[in-house]
């Protein structure tokens, strides 16, 4: 399908008696798929309460008018749901895949200092599904418009013998903008500039494949609900930037804390400095018993260890951005030494 889910209406044809071949004969239903777009017509309107599209939905692409913006900079993303896509289709999780993949996309382009405006998925199916690509696209919906990113099409592609029953592949786009002054600069970043955190609600869409083997050597020691726990949906983090940008706070750099845990993502940002790190302890539900058998390092390099957001900050507006959001805390301070040094408890 167009990258926009376009959908023409055809009239069926007469039934006749033929050796022909056909599409749909072959495996793929081309009216099934035209269909969907009708269904999922109330989910993409419910994302544009806030922002519009300057075309309508379901062409080839779709468009977005920037004049609200003086010197606008287009800021993007691409991610998937990693191999947590697996546990969530074991449990029928569909609208929380649909929340992690919008998450997992739209954080990154929030990193920038930008808006998320559009936001786009990629669904591989071995046969279209219509209650399961539409309970996908209500989870997308859902999390699009919290933060006022209009869904604006996306590609369902069925492909039977390439992607094998059970198995759906997931992938997303993102795009923002932000005004060229307020994009931030990470060279602004200074030794005894802070590191503040907010709270991850779980491991997020990152390192499940250390945490499924961690359950399988768990066994029944974790129960069925905890495991649905382990699967929260990535949180978003658009209020906290919100906040920030709201209370003036001087913010020099942001990240959002995915594969790679507090070190590899920090050091990104750093440049020449870097950062001494003291978190708590991580006591979220079954958390502890899975932390429990990971090697130390490889924990701290896989896993957010609890904080999904982080920010650094002028220590001048330390009161101000510790109001930004719940959950903020202190994780630390940026220092003259490259490398981020994590100590926990």
């Amino acid at each position: 399908m167009p990258s926009a889910r376009k959908t023409t209406a055809r009239k069926a044809a007469p039934k006749k008696q033929t050796t022909k071949l056909t599409y749909k004969g072959a495996g793929v239903d081309t009216h099934g798929a035209a269909a969907l777009v009708g269904d999922i017509a109330s989910l993409v309107a419910s994302t544009q309460k806030h922002r519009q599209l300057a075309n309508a939905f379901g062409l080839f692409a779709a468009a977005y008018d920037l004049g609200a913006y003086k010197h606008p900079v287009i800021v993007t993303g691409a991610d998937g749901v990693g191999t947590k896509l697996e546990a969530l289709l074991e449990h029928d999780l569909l609208e929380t895949a649909g929340k992690d993949l919008v998450a997992m996309n739209v954080n990154d382009v929030l990193t920038t200092g930008g808006d998320p405006i559009l936001f786009l998925d990629y669904i591989g199916i071995g046969r279209i599904e219509k209650a399961k690509i539409t309970r996908l696209i209500a989870g997308m919906a859902e999390w699009c418009a919290a933060c006022h990113c209009i869904l604006a099409g996306g590609e369902t592609a069925e492909m039977p013998g390439i992607v094998p029953d059970g198995v759906i592949e997931l992938a997303g786009f993102a795009v923002g903008a932000a005004e060229k002054k307020d994009l931030l600069d990470i060279s602004k970043v200074r030794a005894g500039d802070v590191v503040v955190g907010w709270p991850s609600a779980g491991f997020h869409s990152n390192g499940w494949t250390l945490v499924r083997q961690c359950l399988k050597k768990l066994g029944n020691k974790v129960s069925k609900a905890q495991v649905l726990e382990l699967l929260a949906p990535t949180k978003l983090y658009h209020e906290e930037v919100w906040a920030l940008r709201k209370k003036k706070v001087r913010v020099h750099a942001m990240a959002h804390i995915t594969g790679g845990g507090l070190p590899e993502n920090l050091e990104r940002l750093l440049g020449d400095h870097g950062a001494d790190l003291h978190i708590p302890r991580w006591e979220l539900g079954v958390i502890p018993q899975i932390l429990a058998l990971c090697e130390p390092v490889s924990m701290l390099e896989t896993f957010n260890m609890g904080w999904g957001w982080v920010a650094v900050v002028n220590a001048k507006d330390l009161k101000k951005a510790l109001a930004s959001g719940e959950g903020a805390r202190v994780l630390g301070e940026i220092s003259s030494k490259k490398g981020v040094r994590v100590k926990v408890g």
